[in-house]
């Protein structure tokens, strides 16, 4: 049997990927966590930042009503759904870069025109370290969180940050 250093469970000798959290079981394969905040972040699952509920809107939604919206919750995203799927994601940079001083001209359009797509999103089980990788690689500062296939949340660089100075000792607010 081959214990899994990232999870502890008894795989199989021969086995490439441990069955559990399917992390690649060649002491070769990467990486290891260096140290107890590492490992935390490579085991614990986007569960333990306790996603928030997300504004939904609809597509169609005009923008201006979307940023109203987002002002009223002090919210930096809103994510767009259709017929129960995540279609886009609208966020502050999209009403900067793509509004800017044009904001209540095109307040009447709809979010489409404006959202980012597609959307990169993660599972409520996926590790913490899935989270920060797509944040860094992509740039992002708001990742939607699915359960079986369906939006289950929001996280933020705020959440992970949060996580991140608990998960040292330190407080962070």
């Amino acid at each position: 049997m081959i214990r899994c250093p990232d999870c502890g469970y008894e795989n199989i000798d021969g086995e490439e990927f441990c069955q559990e959290c399917e992390q690649p079981l060649s002491p070769a394969a990467g990486p290891r966590p260096a140290s107890r905040l590492e490992q935390r972040i490579a085991r614990d699952t986007i569960r333990r930042l306790v996603p928030r509920e997300p504004l939904l809107v609809g597509p169609e939604t005009p923008v201006g009503e979307v940023l109203r919206r987002m002002a009223a919750r002090r919210g930096g995203c809103a994510v767009v759904v259709a017929a129960h799927e995540v279609v886009g994601i609208f966020t502050e940079r999209d009403a900067l870069r793509k509004l800017n001083v044009r904001a209540a001209e095109l307040a009447g359009r709809p979010v489409a025109e404006f959202m980012t797509r597609p959307v990169e999103t993660l599972d409520l089980d996926d590790p913490i370290a899935f989270a920060i990788h797509k944040m860094d690689v992509g740039g992002y500062r708001h990742v939607p969180i699915l359960r079986e296939g369906r939006i289950a949340g929001i996280v933020s660089v705020r959440d992970v940050l949060n996580y991140v100075a608990a998960a040292a000792g330190t407080s962070r607010r």
